[in-house]
């Protein structure tokens, strides 16, 4: 039987993790421990993805879990915590002769034995194992043919950002420039895209689309994820999803209004001033530091008005944080009674949010459930945000 799961794939650990002996601790850094219990306790998460489980303290810290049976390997890939399943992931960049600027990816394995020999085929090809979102000195398609030897997932990570990513600077008009396109298993839209606009995009129709949060912070894991129908968390049921086998899918995805992204715009980065797509100085400044926005760059890539094939819905959402007036005590307060920051953006009553915080601040979680609120566009690597 089928069943539904919130799941985010895309949460970094980061740097500091490495810079101090690894020990599951109590502290709000962000190590494997943190994350994993944050998206099972406050967020409510079934299933996330951690993009740093190539490094060998990671893996260490895990496998600390396991021993202390707080983590627990599944028959069919991922690791259980709590109630949440970990997704063993690697964010990678590649750059190999082919690209046109570097390519962020994300390659996922259901397994800590096969992270493992990830981990060690990958040491002669980088500089440094030990940090997030390295580049690899291979080039794409072997590194695609690797992981999919280990049984993986591949997936091309945030592919219209305009820095190190797939349509950004990666290529010119097509992903068959740089990767074989039959190995890869879905596509991240990133946090300036929405379903809509991606498939503008003819060669992208034939992929599952996923929203991911790419946080670097405990709040910010689930700002963009996605509610996938499966027979129960696991790896393999996630391949089957991604690839839409014997009723598995994506439902919906979540993310928020690609406007609130930081590179929707193209703008001055300098005065933040928009300009006109391909404009290389800033008329208001002078300034020649011109970041091309995900809107602009998708129009000179269309050949198409959509996808012909009917899409998961797309649903804008906002975290909490983003709500004015909404301190840590208040948020406490709202985690408390509501259980989950899930069941309070999308299920918990309006009458029932006044309970706990003021109704100017209730109004604006039902609004913002409900996409009314007015947003000011995002560019330049400055996020939009609510008028």
């Amino acid at each position: 039987m089928l069943q539904q799961y919130f799941v985010d794939l895309h949460i970094h650990i980061g740097r500091d993790i490495y810079d101090r002996p690894v020990k599951i601790t109590a502290s709000k850094n962000l190590t494997l421990t943190n994350i994993l219990e944050e998206a099972s306790r406050r967020k409510g998460l079934q299933m996330i993805g951690v993009i740093d489980c190539h490094a060998p303290a990671v893996q260490e810290e895990l496998q600390q879990l396991i021993e202390a049976n707080k983590a627990i390997p599944l028959k069919n890939g991922g690791i259980q915590f709590e109630n949440v399943t970990l997704i063993l992931g690697a964010e990678l960049e590649i750059y190999d002769e082919n690209c046109q600027g570097p390519i962020h990816v994300l390659c996922y394995l259901p397994t800590i034995d096969k992270m493992q020999q990830f981990t060690e085929w990958l040491r002669p090809k980088m500089k440094n194992i030990t940090l997030s979102s390295q580049r690899i000195y291979v080039d794409a398609k072997a590194l695609q043919y690797k992981v999919k030897e280990l049984e993986g997932i591949f997936i091309p990570a945030h592919v219209f950002t305009p820095f190190k990513s797939l349509y950004g600077k990666g290529v010119h008009t097509s992903l068959t420039e740089v990767f074989d396109p039959d190995l890869i298993d879905g596509i991240e839209l990133g946090l300036s895209a929405d379903t809509n606009m991606a498939d503008n995009i003819s060669e992208l129709h034939r992929y599952t689309f996923v929203s991911n949060s790419d946080s670097h912070s405990l709040p910010k894991i689930a700002r963009e994820y996605q509610l996938i129908e499966m027979k129960e968390p696991t790896f393999n049921e996630l391949f089957f999803a991604l690839h839409e086998a014997e009723g598995r899918r994506v439902v919906t995805n979540y993310g928020m209004n690609p406007l609130l992204g930081k590179y929707y715009t193209t703008v001055c980065q300098q005065c933040f001033t928009p300009v006109t797509f391909g404009s290389m100085i800033c008329e208001k400044c002078h300034s020649t530091k011109i970041i091309n926005g995900v809107f602009d760059r998708i129009q000179t890539l269309k050949d198409n008005e959509g996808n012909v094939n009917k899409r998961p819905d797309y649903m804008y959402q906002v975290p909490l944080e983003y709500i004015k007036g909404l301190g840590p005590k208040t948020m406490e307060k709202l985690l408390e009674n509501g259980k989950t920051e899930m069941h309070i953006i999308h299920y918990m009553p309006q009458e029932t949010l006044e309970k706990y915080v003021k109704p100017t601040i209730a109004a604006q979680i039902i609004q913002l459930r409900h996409g009314k609120l007015q947003i000011e566009a995002g560019g330049g690597g400055k996020y939009g945000k609510l008028k």
